[in-house]
């Protein structure tokens, strides 16, 4: 078969390719030229517990020239062969002349190949040379005193109960005698700790200095600052990357998980799942080398977005509650509370001295849980229990013969390892098994492990895979650890970037630092916003989705007094909402639509909130989210308007949240008039809607203005008849007073009869007087009620006048006749009186 110049061309190009894929990944010739003008001195290589991950984490460049020098060789190898292939072909395959031509290129590349390697040599033994073993400078008597202080310091940090002052002067000391670690932590407690002088300035400084001398904790400093914008630093990503690049050289593990988090999301760098892996596997080694035995460290994670739409009870009365009933002798108190102290929680610290407390009372009534969670304490050990391997396995033994899995697992670890007692995995597996069996989360891990490297047993990585996953849905941290070792290398299961990078991120984030979530949420509690606000944004730099949400909730609220300008902290809330809804968190996916649709520190995208709200209703059935989906499809904003969906998303809403039931009733109500003043509009009537456009599109206005004359007319009409009714009262009282004042005078009128019994004309003029007077009073009143237009009332009134007028009348010539013919007053004044009353 003949073969063409491009023919020749392609099988040199493949046989070069097969070559080096033989050989696995190796670093281009371009790399290979770059690291053969780096001058610079081998980097600190980072530690990990895995012998895999030693050479492929390592970062020193004498490591990557031979990697490069290996590159090469292998380059000419593969060139010689395409060489010695084109060598065969014939004089008629594509020509002499080409055939000379694609030769002399091939061993000009070979030549320019070996002066590369050559130089490389070279340069990777002058490197060696300086690496010879110089003569260490001995610390001085000052910086070992230093040194001293601040290990001390940091021991009190960390312990139980820490004495914070007494730390802070060890802090102090070591720090003005040029300890460079000491200096450093007393400017990050300058951003973070209420005993220290609040001062972003000052902590900025200092990193800058630090940083100078290749200190990781001050990159770290300077990469915060930069991501965040504080202590007189604007944001700035860029810089931000290279402090942490500089940073996670030096072996910062929240650096580390930074870059990790950044590659994995593609956060201001192009998204990396190898290199997200390769920085998360790191952090998680060291997280999982220093967990012992139990399942590791409790993460609070407490989210105060949620915690502020539903408040919970208060846990400090709670533990109160069963302290109280522990106290008085109730068993399953002391074992919560042993618990609780054992691990810690959001109301308790750990504290592994009052757990033994607990638990020691609750083993005296012999109870099994108090027995294993007795030898569990006794098997690690802590600050103020020694370690104790008999004592251990004597409480192990009692809780496991009552049948409790915490005991089994116990016996179990101690046989496995041999602590206190001859090895024996076979006892291990039974007791690891009764253990699994009942549930029990360190039974499942151990199998596991079992399973996994064949101690014991013969090797299955399915049935280790499937005890992991049951450890791991307790959140066993090291059941992650090992769920990421296998879906990274593909053991047992397909290689899986993605899930390991999942699984390393959750060990990562049980690490002591998780620590602090606890102490910004404490801030926060304490009304020391700015302080919580920090420790947040330093998390969320590192990628915890809580610290995200938390840091994007104070600024939403606008609590943050750090920031003076309101825009600026609403598009700082944006990113970290935007941060938090990539992570899955709904809520944060709901608040970030509602950032689209008002605009707050965007532009406003009804699309855009739309598909959020679309997320986070079908992932997490958010009925907040579904709320608003309907009310868009109603409006027709960002989609097509669809009432029919609109309907459906309201009713999904109620469905998923009983809260959300009565505005699902409004809004139901409201849609419905809505489809009735449509189906108005196809009837005979519609004319009413077209009168003028401005109406429809400005209804409200419209109904305001309408509403607002109504309310005035009702108080007008509510004013009117207030004033009736008090000029009817002030009618009232006016006949009361004349009615009491004819009452007096008829009474003076009676004295005077008495007086004058003889005088019957006397009588009959003040008679006639009263009788005057009550016409014109009743007149008076006539003319008042007509004024008033109550004209059946003033006709009453005159009757009762006349009436009364003529018994007056009737009794004054009955009283003359009668005085005169028997000369007795005492009845004519009675004749008098009577009708008046």
């Amino acid at each position: 078969m003949k073969l063409s110049l491009i023919t020749a061309v392609a099988i040199i190009l493949l046989a070069g390719f097969v070559v080096a894929e033989l050989q696995g990944p190796q670093v281009t010739s371009g790399e290979a030229k770059d690291i053969l003008e780096t001058t610079e001195s081998p980097t600190k290589p980072t530690s990990s517990n895995e012998e895999a991950d030693a050479e492929e984490d390592s970062n020193e460049v004498p490591n990557n020239q031979r990697k490069a020098a290996k590159y090469i060789d292998d380059q000419m190898t593969a060139a010689k062969k395409a060489a010695q292939i084109a060598a065969t072909m014939q004089p008629g395959e594509g020509g002499d002349g080409k055939n000379k031509l694609l030769q002399l290129a091939i061993f000009e590349r070979l030549w320019n190949e070996e002066m590369v390697r050559k130089k490389l040599q070279e340069q990777i033994e002058t490197i060696e040379a300086k690496r010879e073993p110089v003569e260490a400078v001995d610390p001085t008597q000052e910086e070992i005193e230093a040194q001293s202080m601040y290990e001390r310091a940091m021991e009190i940090f960390n312990g139980a109960n820490p004495n914070k002052r007494v730390a802070h002067t060890l802090l102090r000391k070591a720090a003005e005698m040029k300890n460079s670690q000491a200096r450093s932590t007393l400017a990050w407690l300058r951003i973070f700790e209420q005993e220290t002088e609040y001062d972003l300035s000052y902590a900025a400084k200092e990193f800058e200095e630090l940083a100078k001398e290749g200190l990781g904790q001050a990159h770290l400093g300077l990469a915060y600052l930069y991501s965040v914008g504080v202590g007189g630093k604007n944001v700035s990503q860029p810089l931000a990357l290279i402090h942490l690049t500089l940073a996670a050289l030096d072996g910062e593990s929240l650096a580390e998980m930074a870059l990790g988090y950044r590659y994995s999301f593609g956060i201001n760098v192009p998204a990396s799942c190898e290199k997200s892996l390769s920085y998360y596997k790191r952090v998680a080694a060291k997280v999982a080398a220093n967990v012992k035995f139990s399942s590791g460290p409790l993460v609070h994670r407490v989210r105060l977005l949620d915690e502020s739409e539903n408040p919970g009870s208060q846990e400090t009365e709670i533990v109160d509650y069963y302290q109280l009933l522990a106290d008085k002798g109730d068993v399953q108190s002391q074992v919560g509370l042993g618990q609780l102290y054992y691990q810690g929680g959001k109301a308790i610290k750990q504290d592994h001295q009052k757990a033994l407390e607990y638990f020691t009372l609750a083993a005296n009534a012999g109870n099994a849980i108090g027995y294993a969670f007795l030898g569990k304490l006794y098997l690690e050990g802590s600050e103020h229990i020694k370690a104790d391997n008999e004592t251990a396995f004597k409480y192990f033994a009692k809780a496991a013969n009552l049948g409790d899995p915490v005991g089994q697992s116990g016996l179990g670890l101690m046989y496995l390892k041999g602590y206190g007692v001859p090895k024996d995995p076979l006892k291990a597996l039974n007791y690891f098994t009764m253990a699994a069996d009942q549930g029990w989360v360190d039974g499942q891990l151990q199998l596991g492990m079992m399973y996994f490297t064949g101690n014991g047993v013969k090797t299955d990585y399915k049935l280790a895979l499937k005890y992991f996953n049951l450890a791991s849905q307790s959140g066993h941290v090291l059941a992650y650890y090992n769920l990421g070792i296998m879906h990274a290398y593909g053991i047992g299961i397909l290689r899986s970037c993605a899930a390991a990078v999942e699984f390393f991120k959750n060990v990562a984030e049980r690490g002591t630092w998780s620590s602090h979530l606890m102490k910004a949420y404490t801030n926060y509690k304490n009304n020391n916003i700015n302080e919580a606000f920090l420790i947040y944004a330093l998390l969320a730099e590192v990628g915890y989705e809580v610290a995200q949400s938390n840091a994007a909730y104070l600024l939403d609220r606008g609590d943050v007094t750090i920031f003076h300008d309101r825009n600026e902290e609403l598009i700082r809330a944006f990113y970290y909402w935007k941060r938090a809804a990539a992570q899955g968190y709904s809520a944060a996916q709901v608040k970030l639509g509602d950032y689209y649709y008002y605009g707050w520190g965007t532009d406003i995208d009804f699309e855009m909130a739309a598909a959020l709200y679309r997320k986070a209703s079908e992932q997490q059935y958010n009925a907040q989210a579904m709320f608003n989906l309907g009310y868009m499809h109603e409006k027709g904003l960002g989609m097509k308007k669809d009432w029919h969906l609109a309907k459906r998303q309201y009713d999904l809403a109620a469905v998923t949240n009983a809260d959300a039931k009565v505005p699902v009733a409004i809004a139901l109500l409201k849609l419905q008039l809505l489809a009735k003043i449509e189906s108005i509009k196809e009837s005979p009537y519609k004319f009413i809607f077209y009168l003028d456009e401005n109406i429809a599109a400005n209804w409200d206005l419209y109904m305001i203005t309408i509403l607002t004359l109504l309310l005035g007319f009702i108080m007008y009409t509510r004013r009117t008849l207030e004033n009736q009714r008090q000029q009817i009262l002030e009618n009232i009282q006016q006949d009361e007073n004349t009615i009491e004042q004819l009452n007096n005078e008829n009474a003076t009128a009676t004295t005077t009869e008495n007086d004058t019994t003889n005088t019957p004309s006397t009588l009959t003029s003040a008679t006639t007087t009263a009788t005057t007077k009550t016409t014109t009073t009743t007149t008076t009143e006539t003319t008042q009620d007509s004024k008033n237009d109550q004209p059946s009332t003033s006709s009453k009134t005159s009757t009762a006048t006349t009436s009364s007028t003529s018994q007056i009348t009737t009794s004054t010539t009955s009283t003359t006749s009668t005085s005169a013919s028997s000369a007795l007053p005492s009845a004519a004044s009675n004749s008098i009186a009577d009708p008046t009353e």
